[in-house]
């Protein structure tokens, strides 16, 4: 019988990490977030916007972007839309 517990502990012990880990990481409702980088590519007529980071944000259809450059320090408000970050207002400088 102790052959069949001490087994069934260890599991259980290395198992308890993982699900403890995974309940987690249940994901939330993500607010307004903000990153500042630099401008790496900027497609006005595609609606998106690459930063130095290599992180792609992208512009409602209706969004008024300010003349952005490669090479511009900018500041990118965004909230995450499914795997996409969606551009609510960005500031140069």
């Amino acid at each position: 019988m102790r052959k069949l517990i001490v087994p069934a502990i260890i599991a259980l012990l290395a198992v308890a990490p993982g699900a403890a880990f995974a309940a987690t990481s249940v994901p939330t409702p993500a607010g307004e977030q903000t990153i500042a980088g630099t401008v790496k590519f900027f497609n006005s007529s595609a609606h998106s916007l690459e930063l130095a980071d290599g992180s792609w944000y992208y512009l409602p259809p209706t969004f008024k972007a300010p003349d952005l450059k490669t090479g511009d320090k900018v500041t990118v408000h965004w909230k995450m839309d499914g795997s996409a970050h969606d551009v609510t207002a960005i500031d140069i400088g």
